[in-house]
């Protein structure tokens, strides 16, 4: 299989995940998310959209790439892509936490997780592509920011 088409799949698996999400968090964003306190550095709602889907394509690619060196380096691979798996899951178990069980607090302790979990990933993809890791920089810094605005949110509303 080509590089391209690993960029194809793992595109595919990322999107999807980020549109499952999508799914719990948009009712929760035109009903509950505007009745809630917020802190005056939340972004306008229409800037997620775009900024997630350019940190899910980021992580494809990020993925592929490490994918594409399996047959030179397969256990650190195979390492590397189950940590990409998790903190791909924990990145779609928030919204349901925050968006769909309108639960900060347990969204906050999650979303701690999943920021250890994504630098853990971007640990073990640099050590095998250099590229792959400096794609999951604004990803690291996107749910660092949106780790505040979470902490934020919990506390303005607790």
């Amino acid at each position: 299989m080509n590089k391209i088409v690993k960029i194809i799949i793992a595109l595919i698996i990322c999107l999807a995940v980020g549109y499952s999400a999508s799914t719990v968090t948009r009712p929760s964003v035109e009903s509950w998310y505007p009745t809630i306190e917020k802190p005056i550095f939340n972004p306008p709602n229409w800037i997620f959209m775009p900024v997630w889907t350019l940190l899910y394509i980021f992580m494809a690619i990020a993925a592929a790439l490490v994918w594409d060196k399996i047959k030179e380096q397969t256990e650190k691979v195979k390492t590397a892509l189950l940590f990409f798996l998790i903190q791909l899951t924990l990145n779609a178990i928030w919204s349901y936490l925050f968006f769909g069980l309108k639960n900060p607090l347990l969204a906050l302790i999650e979303i701690i997780i999943l920021w250890l979990m994504i630098y853990e990933t971007y640990l073990k993809f640099t050590k095998i592509n250099k590229i792959s890791g400096y794609l999951l920089v604004p990803y690291l810094a996107w749910v660092a920011f949106a780790m505040v605005l979470n902490a934020s949110i919990w506390w303005l509303n607790k």
